[in-house]
Order: C-alpha cells, then structure tokens, then sequence
C-alpha cells in the first residue's frame, strides 16, 4: 500500500508549488484543526463476553466514553442517535447493543439502514471480521440475486438493507416477513442526516409504516440513529423517526490533526476582451491537476465532485495528465459515481480499499462511513452544499492516524466565493440542522396510500402519520383511492401505489449504446431533460457519447460513442403563479412571503460550447414536454418607489432582480441543508399575482422540502450575507463568483451586479 512520508504541510507545500507563479495565491486560508486525545470508558456489564471478545480480536480493547453512553441508553431500551465526528466510531456504538442482544437471545433480529448499498456493503465486511456465531448478517438490496433472497429472510438475524428496499419490499410483503419483524429488537438508522428534504420526508413515513407494521406482529423495537455532527439532532432524528430521542454529542474518540485549507482557482490571464466578466480557472480543472500532482508524490487522494459528469471530468483529465508525466501512471486513478453498475462498483471499491488505486475522483457515494483507511489527503471540489457534509468529506482523510490534509477547492459561484474569503462561515459555526418536512400532502399522501396496501388504516394509525393526515385520508377518500369501512381505511386499486423516494420524477433513465444493447448505466428521471436530450453529451468511465434519442415513455436514452470537441449546456424557459399565502412581513415597501406557487418549466434547446474557451458554437432546439411543480416559495417584493430611491432607473429593474435572485439561491444553502440544484428561482420587473417587482425562490420538489421555510424564517442572515456576496466581489459588472447562474435558462441576461447591491440594501433597511 502506497503512503506518504511527509505530513499535511508539506503536502499542502508541494500542490501550492505549482501555483507560485500565480501573483495571488490560490490559498486563502489555512485551518489548523488541532489532534485531540481518546477518552475510553470501561465495557458496559451487559455487554456478552463472546460479543466483547470479538471486538477485542479486532483490536478495540475499550470503547470511547460516547460510544459506551450511546450504546448503553439503546440497551435500555431509550431511542438514541449518536451525533459525533467522522472516523469517531459511530458503528460501535450501534454494534456493540444489537449483537449482545442476537448473543442473549438466539431468536432476535435487527435491522440497519443505510443511504447507499456501498455503506452497507462496507458493514457486512465489518460484521463478517467480528465473526459472531449465529449473527448471519446479509446485505438485501436492489443488487442481492433472487435466490438468495428467501435464504436471508428465512435465516439471517442481522439484516442490511437501505429505505427504498423497506418501501419496495419488505413492507409490501410484511406477511413473508412476519417472524423477521416479530422478533426484531433494534433499528439501526446509519448516517441518518442525510435524510433531508423530499427523501428525508419520505423516509420518516416509512419508518412511520415500519413501526406500525412491527406493532401489528407485537414488536416494539429501539430505533438508534448514527449522524454526522449537525444542528440539533435529538430534534431531527425525532421528526424522521415519529419518536422521541435523546441525543448523545460529546465526541471522546482521539482525532488526527487536520491541516484545512480553502484553495481558489485564479482567473484565467487570457480574458482580454474589455467587456468581458473575469473568468476563474475551472474547479474541476484545479482538482484534476491537483489530483495529479497528488498521484505523482505518491499522497493517497480522494477528491469529491459535487456532479456525475464532473466525477468523470476529473478522472478522465487526472488520467491523461499522469499517463503524460510517467505512461501507465493514469491507471492509478478512477472515477466512482452513483449509475454504476454493481461489479463495477465493487471493483473500484476493492482497488482503492487495496491500494492499488492512488486516486479516486467520487461523487458523495462515498462521503458517508465507507473504511478508506490509508488516505492521506482529500480534494473536495466545490461546497458541497452543508457543513456537516464538508465535515464528513474532510474526515475521510487521516483515518489510519495519521495527519491529514483537506482541501476545499472553490467553484466560481456565490456560495463558494463568499466561503473562501469568509473562513468564519466554514470553522467557526455549528453545523446546520437537518430539514424535512413529513407534513408535506405530497409525500404525506402518496405514503398513507403506501401504507393502506399493506394494512388498513386505523384512526390509531393516523396519529402515527401526524396532525395533516385524518383530512389528507379524507382527501383521498373522496377521491376514490381509499375506501371507509368500519375497521379502516382501505386501498382500492389491484396494484400497489407507486412512490419515489428520492423525489427524481419517476424511474431513473437506462442510458444504452445502440450499437450494442450495452446498458452504460442510469441517470435520475429528473435530470434526464436537461443531461439526456437528444445531442447531450454524455461521459462514462471517461469515454464520450452523444444521445441520439430519448424515450421518456420507456425510460430509455440511445447513445453512440463519439468524441466532440464541444460540451452541450441544456436552457430551459420557468413560469410562475402564487397559489396562496401562508405567511407574510408587511414592511412598508417591502414585502417578504412564505406561500404555495404553481411551476411550469420546460428545456426549451441547448448550446454547444467549444472545449477549453466555452466559445457558443449554436444553439439548437429541443422538443421536450412541459414540466409542472406545486411547491413552496419565499418571494419578496420591493415598490418602484423604493427603487427608484435607492437609484435604479426602471429599465434596470429586470437586471437587478434577476441578479439578487441569482446570488440569493447561490447563498441559500449557507443557512438551509440544500444545493442550489434542490432549488429555483423567477424574479421579475412586475408579476402579475403581486403587482409589484418581485423576487421568487421555490423548492424544487412537490409540495416542497422545507427549505422556503428555512429562507423564509431566516430571511435577514440569508439576505445579508447574499448583499455581501456581491458587493464584496472584485469583478466589475457580474461574474459566476456572485451573480451568474450555471443553471440560468436566460444565459445569465440581463444581470445587473451594482442594482442588486441596492435591491438588497432596500430589502434589508425594510425588514431589519
């Protein structure tokens, strides 16, 4: 296994060395996250000697204080999440009741949850060490062969499974898995704050329908819940479970030093022409050199890539880079994305868990608990939406003990900006709490309809469900799709509802190379109009496609290999009307609202940009159906008077607003657990339902995610630090660092950088 002989800052050293032609530093901080000594706690009494032994064979001769605390309140029967750092021993914590109680009594079951099948994957390994007699672990997801299937439900106690299986299957057929759930002592939630927004809302429904179905065969099981630091996690492990939960935070585990440092690309020298907005060196090309270099010195390296495509970008550039410095070198590194297929998966997890890969450009599949011990460094290429995932991230590296580096390579966007030249924002204030909404009717609906197919609702059930759900089921009632008997609620339809988890819009999309039937992998229904439309290019494992033909109906794109010189850039046309308003500030000439909003959205062509310079070479038409969304929005308006006495001529309204609704999405996932992709936003000179100039920011999710309601609720330090974004940016008239938008559907026109400044100012006078 290759490492290193040096430490963080001599690796932080060499990546800078190739910068220090650069006249301003690419370095804007460097964070000093100081080593921090283990505190142990004695086994507790209860804990089964066999069970005790087992850890102690894999080196764990005591656990931590909080692994002890955390491990005790479960055995006691209390519902407990356990909210400490990466790499602090959560698993333990979890592990350590759950096997005592398959070692007491021979007849128990638990369940673990993860977000992702490598997460579980990852667990089985690690129970598998253990070597616990009569434990039978298994993995029981989307990859496990059929055959398998009745063995594990018949005979494994300790069961691996992620929420989209508990939706699809076991609930479904609790029936065939009755003895299971009779007997089932924990539930385990692993990496639980990752249950946010729509799929965080569905999640706590099924966790909803679990309790209640192990209810129905007398079961009563102890959820415990494993998360990464965030914002108040009794609270929020509560909202997802249904159940109170007391929360245990005091991270005793020992923690490797961390050397931090926040890295912006410079601006390219070659943007001569006068009108133009400065322009930074792209963070995919910085992380993929940086990527390099790491290679070269022989520094372990993760690098995180907030997109699929970029995933594959930082990989493809690292690998013809490296295969230019030492021929064959490139080998050494991958990409590893979600759309994989399984053997491809596991492949890449096996070659970097062995060392035999150096570098791994990943998507956030595996942000979460996944061993990578050995890692010396990790590159994380654009803000990836919270602090606690930042944490996570950064924690992947040192996880043997050693020193670490972590690098947080800025974007050119507002967000990104505002961090590196902030570092406050990133070390010096708690994580965010987790948003979900479980009230929301369009999770809340669809998910008591899930629940009336496996059993009749009672009206004891719907005090299970929240206070929305006896007039959701009357709605549903009157609909036709439940009926009223005397013992409940039931589902009148032959076939069982049909519910997305994950809020993507329907089944994910088979990308097929039509020359040879070869399935390349899958991309979410929701994304496909905009990264699947007929001329998109498409990468995979480093090699081109272009899309011939998407076939929504079947879920199907076509692709043939090809190599262009150019990458496509899909836009898109949004309109917007108010439903109603549930909340609102007046504020004199300004106004600030909290309501529900009716979307139209439609990708309406694509540009073809050359390689390299992101020269338009056309743009071309595309004929995709319109998209319809009810969701929540936060919308302010501000009067013409008032802008007119803040010095914005009336023709320059249009390029204010549409600028201050830029930033203000790039900054809103600075107070809220969301990415501006989670998000939209419409701004206008005069809308038709306010009758006034307006700015819209709307939750891109049915019924919405919560988020609106975080802006809306924490309007003044989400405005505040946007008007900061912008003003205090060094271009002249606007630049992607502050108010141009990679997802504008209007090109980013018009923008008005200075109007924005006072759009914002007149908003925050009104509503201070």
């Amino acid at each position: 296994m290759t490492s290193t002989a040096f430490g963080p800052a001599e690796l932080l050293h060499r990546l800078r060395a190739r910068a220090a032609a650069s006249a301003v530093s690419p370095v804007t901080h460097v964070e000093q996250v100081p080593a921090r000594e283990g505190r142990t706690a004695p086994w507790p009494e209860w804990t089964g000697p066999g069970v005790r032994d087992a850890f102690s064979t894999q080196g764990i001769t005591a656990p931590w204080e909080h692994q002890a605390a955390a491990a005790t309140l479960a055995w006691e029967g209390t519902h407990v999440v356990l909210a400490t750092g990466t790499a602090s021993g959560k698993s333990l914590a979890y592990q350590l009741p759950a096997l005592s109680a398959l070692a007491t009594d021979p007849r128990a079951t638990v369940l673990y949850l993860s977000p992702t099948k490598a997460l579980a994957a990852d667990q089985l390994r690690a129970l598998n060490r253990l070597g616990i007699d009569g434990v039978r672990p298994a993995t029981y997801d989307g990859d496990t062969p059929r055959e398998e299937r009745e063995w594990i439900r018949q005979h494994s106690r300790f069961l691996l499974t992620n929420p989209d299986m508990l939706h699809h299957s076991l609930l479904p057929g609790h029936g065939r898995w009755g003895v299971f759930l009779r007997r089932l002592r924990y539930v385990i939630i692993d990496e639980c704050h990752t249950y946010r927004g729509v799929f965080g809302s569905h999640v706590a429904h099924v966790l909803r329908r679990l309790r209640r179905a192990t209810a129905r065969y007398g079961a009563s099981p102890t959820f415990v819940l494993a998360s990464a630091t965030s914002g108040d996690p009794a609270g929020s492990a509560s909202r997802l479970t249904g159940v109170p939960v007391t929360a245990v935070t005091a991270d005793a585990s020992p923690r490797a030093a961390v050397t931090f440092a926040l890295w912006e690309p410079p601006l390219l020298e070659d943007h001569s022409a006068e009108d133009a907005s400065p322009v930074r060196r792209s963070a995919l090309r910085e992380t993929a050199d940086l990527l390099t270099d790491s290679v070269v010195n022989g520094i372990r390296t993760l690098a995180f890539i907030r997109s699929r495509r970029g995933a594959e970008v930082v990989a493809s550039l690292a690998r013809q880079s490296l295969d230019e410095a030492v021929p064959g070198l490139g080998e050494r590194v991958a990409a590893y994305r979600g759309g994989y297929l399984r053997e491809d998966r596991r492949a890449l997890e096996r070659a970097l868990l062995s060392g035999e890969l150096l570098g791994l450009a990943s998507t956030n599949a595996l942000e979460l608990g996944v061993d990578l011990a050995g890692l010396d460094a990790v590159l994380i290429c654009g803000y990836p939406g919270t602090r606690a995932s930042l944490w996570q991230q950064a924690g992947r590296a040192g996880r043997s003990g050693g020193e670490a580096l972590a690098v947080l390579v800025a974007r050119d966007d507002p967000l990104d900006t505002y961090l590196v030249h902030h570092p406050e924002a990133v070390f010096g204030r708690p994580v965010e709490a987790t948003v979900l909404d479980p009230g929301n009717p369009y999770v809340l609906g669809p998910q008591l309809c899930c629940a009336a197919s496996e059993a009749p609702i009672t009206d004891a059930d719907l005090e299970l469900f929240g206070d929305p759900a006896p007039a959701i089921v009357e709605q549903l009632a009157a609909e036709g799709v439940l009926r009223r008997r005397p013992s409940g609620w039931y589902w009148t339809h032959r076939g069982r509802p049909e519910v997305d988890l994950r809020g993507t819009g329907g089944a994910p999309v088979a990308v097929v190379e039509a020359a040879t039937g070869r399935l390349l992998g899958t991309v979410d229904h929701g994304s496909s109009h905009s990264m699947l439309h007929p001329g998109a290019v498409h990468l995979h494992q480093g090699v081109s496609y272009v899309v011939d033909d998407l076939d929504l109906e079947d879920s199907i794109a076509l692709v043939h290999q090809e190599e262009p010189d150019w990458t496509t850039h899909a836009r898109d046309v949004t309109n917007l009307s108010v439903v109603n308003v549930r909340s609102y500030v007046d504020a004199g000439p300004v106004g600030l609202f909290l309501g529900d909003v009716d979307v139209t959205n439609q990708v309406v062509s694509y540009q073809r940009r050359r390689l390299g310079s992101g020269e338009v070479i056309d743009t071309r038409p595309l004929d995709l159906p319109v998209r319809e969304l009810r969701t929540v929005a936060v919308w302010f308006t501000v009067s013409p008077q008032a802008l007119a006495a803040a010095g914005i001529e009336p023709g320059e309204f249009p390029g204010a607003l549409h600028a201050a609704e830029h930033a203000g999405i790039g900054l809103l996932p600075l107070i809220a657990t969301c990415d501006r992709w989670d998000i939209g936003g419409l701004s206008t000179a005069n809308h038709a339902d306010t009758e006034a100039p307006t700015v819209f920011v709307y939750d891109g999710h049915p019924g919405g995610a919560g988020f609106a309601e975080r802006a809306y609720g924490a309007a003044a330090e989400w405005l505040r630090a946007t008007r900061e974004a912008i003003a205090s940016c060094g271009c002249e008239s606007g630049c992607p660092s502050c108010v141009q938008s990679p997802k504008c559907g209007n090109g980013n026109n018009p923008l008005n950088k200075q109007d924005a400044v006072r759009v914002l100012d007149t908003v925050l006078a009104a509503i201070n």
